[in-house]
């Protein structure tokens, strides 16, 4: 009970210490990460290669102008999954309406947290005494809210889309953010090949934080040399996407989606394959085998990185890789991926499940 009370207690204390220095650098690489992390099984099993050929629901937060290519009158899909042995949860759950032939609305959630992290600043008196009966618990949450809008131009191919998105992070009573931004994204298809771009935080995303200590929290953070955290202001930078796939026919039955995906960051040097002071290149490549697109089997590595060798002074390249299923039937869809969160040197695989849902009018 010791260690999974501690182990909850990192992420409150990490963030807070975290966001207390703000003020000195606004603009951070990992601002807002749980939106980096991924949704729907069929893309986390292929490594996020996905901007180019998402057509479904889920295309609100991997492109929106896939949404052009939902089927029926309506799609909702579902998501949940815990990492850290079931400590923190991440959940995501979305709407696509078709509202014409050429155009389409979609609505998303997503909330990543940290639940029941016990507060033990009271549990000590003036006089030394512990009280138990003075432990409280609280949850330290991300939440996203996304409205997508694509739109159809009379360019044979080409899909546009936009996401207009509003971010609420909060650490119980002690600090909480809102935050607002805007990204953009398009399709093209031309014969059996797609293509695809994703800007995030095209302007950039900005989380206005504020502070709520008591007394008695503010006295651990100066009985542990801790700076108390200011409000302020922290900045997400953009991100862009770049995304190319074909789906090969290898038998009348069976068939193969292959895409290659690119992240390019403007925030400086990261430990990426292509490693730059002005920008970096992650890329990220994802299969997907179908029969009668009714079973799917999917595979794709990301994340690669130089690291230091465990042995010797030399670095290695590792490589993050993920794999899944999906089943299709009628209008129901189930997709299982196992996938890594991407530390290489403890492989903490967690178990990631999808469902997703047509909905078409009855006809009379």
């Amino acid at each position: 009970m010791i260690n999974s009370a501690f182990l909850k207690l990192l992420p409150f204390f990490g963030l807070l210490l975290t966001l207390g220095d703000a003020h000195a650098q606004a603009a951070r690489k990992y601002s807002n990460e749980f939106l980096a992390i991924g949704v729907g099984a069929r893309a986390l099993g292929m490594s996020n290669a996905h901007v180019a050929s998402v057509n479904d629901v889920t295309s609100g937060y991997w492109n929106p102008a896939g949404l052009l290519k939902v089927k029926g009158n309506l799609q909702v899909a579902a998501q949940h999954a815990e990492y850290f042995a079931g400590i923190a949860k991440y959940d995501y759950g979305a709407i696509a309406i078709p509202t014409d032939s050429n155009s389409a609305l979609g609505f998303s959630v997503i909330r990543f947290g940290v639940d029941d992290i016990p507060n033990t600043t009271d549990l000590i008196d003036s006089e030394g005494n512990f009280n138990y009966d003075k432990i409280t618990s609280f949850s330290a949450a991300d939440y996203a809210f996304v409205v997508s809008y694509a739109k159809k131009p009379s360019i044979p191919g080409l899909y546009l889309g936009a996401n207009a998105k509003v971010i609420h992070r909060k650490v119980g009573d002690f600090a909480k953010a809102w935050g607002f931004g805007l990204d953009v994204g398009a399709q093209y298809e031309r014969n059996d090949w797609r293509f695809g771009l994703m800007a995030r935080d095209i302007t950039s995303t900005y989380n206005a934080w504020s502070y709520d200590l008591d007394d008695k929290t503010k006295e651990v953070f100066e009985a542990t040399n801790n700076e108390l955290p200011e409000n302020d202001l922290e900045i997400t930078l953009p991100k862009l996407i770049l995304g190319a796939g074909r789906k090969f026919i290898i038998k009348e039955r069976v068939g193969v989606l292959a895409e290659l995906n690119t992240d390019i960051t403007f925030d400086g040097q990261r430990n990426v394959l292509v490693s730059s002071a002005p920008i970096s290149i992650d890329p990220n490549l994802g299969l997907e085998f179908s029969y009668l697109d009714f079973v799917f089997l999917r595979a794709g590595v990301g994340n690669i990185q130089r690291v230091k060798a465990e042995i010797g002074n030399h670095k290695v390249t590792t490589f993050q890789p993920n794999m899944g299923i999906g089943v299709r039937l009628k209008n129901f869809t189930i997709d299982y991926a196992l996938t890594d969160i991407g530390d290489q040197s403890v492989a903490l695989y967690s178990n990631v499940f999808s469902l997703k849902l047509d909905i078409y009018k009855s006809k009379t």
